[in-house]
Formats: structure tokens, sequence, C-alpha cells
């Protein structure tokens, strides 16, 4: 595994980081569908076996279960690795509930402190803030004060567009960014990377296999089971995502290089980005994942029709 720094933290993590969403599995919806807590284990030891160190969670997902699991998997293991958390998806409340009041934030924390057996999380995150609250900095105070009392070492905020990011380097001069990025979706690349890289602001790559289309495996009309968000995604989305990848199928080197790994490469040749991380499930995509820091780096011609494909929108 090669290591990055993490902004101006001081912090070294993987490149390749484990998302740790699908984990938390699918009893409540909003996941990658079902899970066996066996195989996740297997895959949260694999993964650090191989010397993946960064972890990426938030406390909605499974409502607390993909930290517990964590905290199981990582008993002894602590000091050898790189715990990100997020607060603020409020589901003490229900569904679709956003609380980022400081009360709110120190209860959600000392939660996830709990669930994951440790005393600190080394970088925590304000999940997916609305952009009219990333404009004052009353937002970012409980953080910056956790960070004082120890309880944290790192904070950030996930996004999801270009602008969010730009107004949170601006106002609250965050440690990291998170942000989806990937082959189909790179505004962040054009956008937002120099601004972030400049500050010293670490970036979090998620969803670099674009909610697993980038692996080439779904045909356009994939069957979706019971708590897979994507099962309601307009199937005309799913059609488009899944030529597009049929489109890139020149990444995979017959044995040498998966589009998979491909697409994990991509996610990670801009500088700007301190790692990629990746939902795994079981120990096999751990070990294909992983394996992309030593498969063939793309090209300059493959980045070209990359892009080319990217300007054309994939037509």
């Amino acid at each position: 595994m090669n290591y990055r720094d993490f902004g101006k933290t001081g912090i070294k993590v993987s490149e390749i980081g484990f998302g740790c969403w699908a984990i938390g599995g699918n009893s409540y919806g909003q996941s990658y569908g079902p899970t066996n807590d066996k195989e996740s284990i297997e895959a949260l030891n694999r993964a650090l076996d191989l010397g993946l160190n960064f972890f990426d969670t938030a406390d909605v997902y499974g409502r607390g279960h993909s930290e517990e699991l964590l905290g199981k998997a990582l008993k002894g293991k602590r000091d050898r690795v790189v715990l990100a958390a997020k607060a603020g998806a409020d589901f003490y409340q229900g569904a679709g509930f956003q609380t980022f009041t400081e009360e709110y934030i120190r209860f959600a924390l000392e939660k996830s402190l709990s669930r994951l057996k440790t005393d600190y999380i080394d970088v925590y995150q304000l999940h997916n803030p609305p952009l009219r609250l990333l404009n004052h900095e009353d937002l970012y105070q409980p953080l910056l004060e956790l960070k004082k009392e120890g309880k944290i070492r790192a904070w950030g905020v996930s996004i999801f567009t270009p602008v969010e990011g730009i107004t949170a380097i601006n106002v609250g001069k965050p440690d990291c960014l998170q942000v989806t990025y990937n082959i189909f979706s790179f505004r962040a690349e054009q956008q937002l990377f120099h601004k972030a890289f400049e500050k010293g602001c670490a970036i979090i790559a998620r969803e670099p296999l674009a909610n697993g289309f980038l692996t080439g495996k779904y045909e356009s009309h994939p069957q979706f089971g019971a708590g897979d968000f994507r099962k309601n995604w307009p199937i005309e989305h799913i059609q488009a995502r899944s030529e597009a990848a049929r489109k890139l199928s020149f990444l995979d080197k017959s044995g040498q290089r998966s589009l998979t790994q491909a697409a994990l490469q991509y996610a990670l040749a801009d500088r700007a980005v301190s790692t990629a991380i990746v939902g795994m499930k079981t120990a096999e995509q751990v070990e294909e994942n992983l394996a992309a820091v030593k498969k063939p780096s793309l090209t300059m011609n493959e980045l070209k029709l990359i892009n080319s494909l990217q300007n054309s929108g994939f037509k």
C-alpha cells in the first residue's frame, strides 16, 4: 500500500480507504443491499492486513451498525488505523432529519465513540450540511472546540458540490473535504481541487467506482434488492451508466488490470486526493481493490480517451 499526506494535519493515510456505508447493512434502506456481518469483519481485517489504514464511516450507516462492526474488527488495533466518522444525519428523530447544533454534534460524537470503542476520532466530519449553513462560522465552532479538547484530531465536511466545498474552505478552513469523484462525476477536480490543495485541505474522494457501475458488472437492467438505494433510480439513469461503463472497456487489460482497478487509479491521479474510499463487503473485493496500486498505471493515451468520452457526455 502507498500512503499520502492528509492535507496539513500530519496524518498519513492509505491511498485507498475503506468506505463503511455498505457494511452497515440494509435494515433501514439507503444502503447497498444485504450484508453478512461475519464477511464484513473479515473484509475489514483483510484490508488492515494489506496495509489499508483509513476507515470512513458515519453514525447513520445502519443506524450505528457500521460503527459497531468497526469497533469489533479493530479491537486492539486502534493505533494502526485512522478513523473517520460523520455526524449530522439525525436518525434519532427519523429518516431525513439533519441537526448540526453544538449540543447535537457533541451528543452524536459520544455515541460514535462508544460504538467504535475508542476515546477519540481521527477525522470528524459534518455530514452533508446545506449551503446556507456552510456560510456561517458558527457551524464549525463545535469541531474546533472538540479538536482543542483532544476528542478529534482533525475535522472536515462531507459535501455534494464544488460550491459547497469552496464555501467551507473560505468560511471554516476545514482540514478536509469529502466529495464524490470518479470518471463519471469529475466536476470537483475542475472547480475545487486546486483551491483545496493550495490551502492544505485534504480531499477524500468518495464513490470512485460510481456506486458500483465502474466495475463494469452491471447490465442495463440490473435487479437491485430491497434496501438498495439504487433500486429507486430511474431506469434511464441506470442504462446510461451501464452503457458508459461499457465504453470504458478499453481500460480493462485482460488480467493485468480490471476496469475497477483503472477507475480507482483515475480517482487517485490528482495530487489533491489524499485517499479514495471504496465500499467493500467481502475480503475478495478488498483484495481486488487494493491491488489497484500495483497494477499498470493509466497511460496518457488512456487518460485522453477518458477525457474525450467525458467531454462528449459518453455519447
